[in-house]
C-alpha cells in the first residue's frame, strides 16, 4: 500500500512540476511578446510539450519544441532571466535557419558557431530581462573573437572555426559558454523523429510533421518580416541595428545567379536554324498532298535565339579587386559565354581594365581569343578607382561605331569608386563582390549585383 501511496505522491509532484514549468514557458514567452512585437510571428510557430526522456534541455527542429520540466524549473531558480533568454535561444536558431543543416557538416564546429552567433545578438541587445551571469564572459570572447571575424554569422564562424582547427579543449570550454539549448532534433530524420515518440498526439491533437522544404519556406517568411519590423523599431528608438539585424540580413540576402543575370545583357539576332515554333505542319503536308513534292511552305532556315554578340566587360584593378578574384570573375564569365547559345560564331567583347585611367583594352572576336587571354591574362594598374574613364572610352567606341549595336557592360568592382552622372546609352550593371553587409549604392540606370567569393 505505501509503495502505492509514494507512485501516487510522485505522479502528483511529476504533474505539479509540469504544470508550474509550462507557465514558466508561456511566461517567457509573454516578456518577449511584450518587449520584441517584431517577433510575434518567430514566438508562436512552435507546437511545446514536454519530453524529458530525449534531452535534459529544451530543443526544436523548427517546428516542435520540447523541454524537459524539471531542468526547466531548476534553471528558473538558478536565474529567472534564463527560461526567457533559452527560449529566444531557440527561436533565433529558427529564425536563422540553423536547423536546416547538411548531413556532411562537421556537427559539432556547426552547433558552436550557431551558438555563438545567436547568443551574440541577444547580448547585443542588452536588455536586462536578458541578462545572465555567463553574458560578461561570453561578450569578452565576442570582442576577441570579432577581431578576427569581419561579420559574425554562423555560416561565417564556422568556416573561420573549420581553418584555425580549434583545439578540443577551447570547443568545449566554449560549448559550456554558449550553450542555450540542444541541437539533437536539427540532425533526425523525419522516420527517426516518428520512433522517438515525436510525432504522438497532443491535446488530442495528432503532430503531424510539415515538409522541410515548406518549413524552410515559413521561416524564411517570417525571417523577412522580422526584418522589416525589426528596422522600423530600431529607427524608431534612434539605436543601431546591431547583430540581430545584421544576422536577419544575412539570413534573407538572396543568393544570385549570376548565370541568370548575364543573360539579361543579351541580345537577338539570327541564326541559321530551324524554327519548329513557327512551322505549321498542316499546311506543308496539305500540300505535299496536293502538289506531291510541292509542299505549300517551306520551314524556316533561321530562329532568332538570344545570344551575347557585342559586350564590355570592365574590371577595377584597384588593390582591393586584384589578384586571383579578377580570374575567377573572367573565368566564370567565360564559361557562361561558352556555354550552349551564348555566343555567336563573331563576336566583339570588350575586357577593359581600368583604376583611375584605362590600362588595358582586349578585343575578342573568337573563342580561341578568349582561351588565349584567360592564358595570358596580366592586371594592369593596381590604383585607386574611377568609374567615368571607362564610360567616357566606351562612348568614344560607340560614336566611332566600333560596335554595331551594344547591349550590355558589366563592371566588376570593389565599389569604392566615382560614378559618372549620365546614364549611357547601353545597360550597364555594377557586380560587387562582397563578403561583409554593405549596401553599395549605385546611379538609378544601373544594375546592381552583390556577389560573394564563393558564389563566383
Amino acid at each position: 500500500m505505501s509503495d502505492e501511496i509514494e507512485k501516487g505522491l510522485e505522479q502528483e509532484k511529476q504533474k505539479k512540476t509540469e504544470k508550474i514549468a509550462a507557465e514558466i514557458l508561456q511566461m517567457a514567452k509573454n516578456k518577449l511578446l511584450v518587449n520584441m512585437r517584431f517577433m510575434d510571428m518567430s514566438l508562436n510557430q512552435f507546437k511545446i510539450f514536454p519530453k524529458p526522456e530525449l534531452t535534459p534541455f529544451t530543443a526544436s527542429d523548427g517546428e516542435i519544441y520540447i523541454y524537459d520540466p524539471e531542468h526547466l524549473l531548476k534553471a528558473y531558480v538558478l536565474d529567472e532571466n534564463l527560461p526567457i533568454r533559452n527560449f529566444l535561444h531557440t527561436v533565433l536558431h529558427c529564425v536563422f535557419k540553423h536547423f536546416f543543416v547538411n548531413t556532411l557538416v562537421n556537427q559539432e564546429m556547426w552547433d558552436l558557431a550557431c551558438d555563438i552567433a545567436v547568443e551574440s545578438a541577444i547580448n547585443d541587445l542588452d536588455l536586462n530581462y536578458l541578462n545572465i551571469g555567463k553574458a560578461k564572459e561570453q561578450i569578452q570572447f565576442f570582442h576577441l573573437f570579432q577581431k578576427k571575424i569581419q561579420t559574425i554569422s554562423a555560416e561565417k564562424i564556422y568556416s573561420y572555426f573549420l581553418s584555425e582547427k580549434l583545439s578540443d579543449d577551447l570547443v568545449e570550454r566554449l560549448s559550456l559558454l554558449f550553450k542555450g539549448d540542444d541541437h539533437c532534433l536539427w540532425y533526425l530524420t523525419e522516420e527517426q523523429k516518428k520512433k522517438k515518440g515525436l510525432y504522438g498526439g497532443l491535446g488530442g491533437n495528432a503532430i503531424i510533421p510539415i515538409e522541410r522544404v515548406l518549413l524552410m519556406d515559413r521561416w524564411a517568411g517570417i525571417a523577412l518580416r522580422m526584418q522589416t519590423e525589426l528596422e522600423v523599431f530600431v529607427k524608431s528608438r534612434g539605436t543601431e541595428a546591431g547583430l540581430l539585424t545584421q544576422n536577419l540580413r544575412e539570413v534573407n540576402r538572396e543568393r544570385y545567379d549570376y548565370t541568370e543575370f548575364l543573360k539579361k545583357f543579351a541580345v537577338r539576332g539570327e541564326v541559321m536554324k530551324l524554327n519548329p515554333d513557327e512551322f505549321d505542319y498542316n499546311f506543308y503536308t496539305y500540300g505535299l498532298q496536293l502538289y506531291e513534292d510541292m509542299p505549300l511552305i517551306e520551314p524556316l532556315e533561321y530562329k532568332e535565339v538570344k545570344r551575347i554578340r557585342e559586350f564590355v566587360v570592365a574590371i577595377d584593378t584597384s588593390g582591393s579587386t586584384a589578384g586571383d578574384l579578377v580570374q575567377m570573375f573572367v573565368q566564370k564569365t567565360y564559361n557562361i559565354l561558352k556555354s550552349t547559345e551564348s555566343f555567336f560564331t563573331k563576336i566583339n567583347l570588350h575586357i577593359i581594365q581600368c583604376d583611375t585611367v584605362i590600362q588595358e583594352d582586349a578585343k575578342i572576336t573568337t573563342q580561341e581569343e578568349f582561351d588565349t587571354y584567360l592564358k595570358e591574362m596580366k592586371l594592369h594598374g593596381l590604383g585607386g578607382t574611377d568609374f567615368r574613364p571607362v564610360f567616357e572610352y566606351v562612348n568614344k567606341m560607340v560614336d566611332n561605331h566600333e560596335f554595331e549595336n551594344l547591349k550590355g557592360l558589366i563592371y566588376f568592382t570593389d565599389g569604392c569608386g566615382v560614378f559618372p552622372q549620365k546614364k549611357p546609352p547601353y545597360d550597364t550593371a555594377f557586380v560587387f563582390i562582397d563578403d561583409s553587409y554593405n549596401n553599395y549604392d549605385v546611379p538609378s540606370w544601373a544594375m546592381k549585383l552583390v556577389l560573394r567569393k564563393d558564389e563566383i
